[in-house]
């Protein structure tokens, strides 16, 4: 297995790009598949914010996606997905029917509302600006795109949170890529992989990090809300309806084991799956490597920030 280059653009096929407000602090990242792609999803979170997530269920007749938007703004972004899917319509990207051409665009979003000027949001022009800017180079992470306005650690509220973001890699076996690309704005705390917090609530009676599992437990604070961590895997397998359901499933795994508390009453934890369906291999193998790649993601989502 081998660490590849590092950004969803990996997957031959795959295109992104970002749009942001630095004075809104929120914005828009787009992933593209022009041919379309075999799709997943998987909820984990009690609070999501998405759109076009049920076509994604084996039994649905639509089997491709055009775009995988991810967004700041809550569910005001959702009207990034009308921009992304005019732009797609114009370069007559998406589906024929009736002599319309229709793309398939799905969504998440996670609420950075408290940061920057509240009357700046995510909107249709900014999914359109991202759009349009999505290329094959594109290998930028940190606060970028909708990882612009993303935190972690609010346990104590935003005076103690941390600047988070967005984070990607890759990996390679044999013909095989899977590609992560993750948007961490989590309530609790990411941990590296020899389980040592790296961003969180910081302790406001020391040096470091309160922990906030830990703190949780032994306190009356109540769960804060304005939380949710959102990805997508990219890969060049072949999968089903129902490989790419079980591989968004598998890639949650990433979520438990690098940010605590995940998945709570007041996260929206989505991971989308894009396949474009080049390579015969086996889901387990194309789980596993996702589970790692996610994880890796994440913890680049907090370590390229830049203060």
């Amino acid at each position: 297995m081998d660490l590849y280059k590092g950004y969803l653009t990996d997957v031959p096929g795959i295109i992104v790009g970002h749009a942001q407000d630095p004075e809104g602090v929120t914005g828009v990242t787009v992933a593209i598949c022009e041919k379309g792609a075999g799709g997943g999803v998987d909820v984990r979170g009690s609070a999501p914010g998405t759109r076009e997530t049920d076509l994604f269920q084996a039994e649905k007749t639509v089997d491709k996606v055009h775009a995988i938007v991810l967004s700041g703004s809550s569910a005001f972004g959702l009207s990034a997905s009308s921009g992304v899917a005019d732009y797609l319509a114009e370069k007559k990207i998406g589906f024929e029917v009736q002599g319309h051409i229709v793309p398939i665009v799905a969504q998440a979003v996670i609420f950075d509302l408290a940061f920057g000027n509240p009357d700046i949001k995510v909107n249709a022009m900014m999914g359109y600006e991202a759009a349009k800017n999505a290329s094959s180079e594109e290998n930028r992470q940190g606060n970028i795109g909708a990882g612009t306005g993303a935190t972690v650690g609010k346990i104590l509220g935003n005076d103690s949170a941390m600047k988070a973001g967005l984070g990607s890699a890759s990996l390679r076996v044999r013909d095989l890529i899977v590609s992560a690309m993750v948007v961490v704005n989590a309530l609790g705390d990411v941990f590296d992989l020899d389980n040592q917090i790296i961003a969180g609530a910081k302790n406001p009676h020391g040096q470091g990090f309160l922990n906030t599992a830990e703190f949780y437990k032994k306190s009356e604070v109540k769960m804060g809300e304005g939380n949710t961590t959102i990805g997508i895997i990219a890969t060049n397998a072949k999968l089903s309806k129902a490989g790419g359901n079980k591989t968004a499933q598998l890639a949650q795994n990433a979520f438990a084991r690098r940010i605590v508390p995940a998945h709570t009453a007041f996260d929206g934890d989505t991971i989308f799956v894009m396949a474009t369906g080049e390579v015969e291999s086996d889901i387990t193998l194309v789980g596993i490597l996702a589970v790692e790649a996610m994880e890796k993601a994440i913890i680049n989502a907090v370590k390229s920030v830049k203060d």
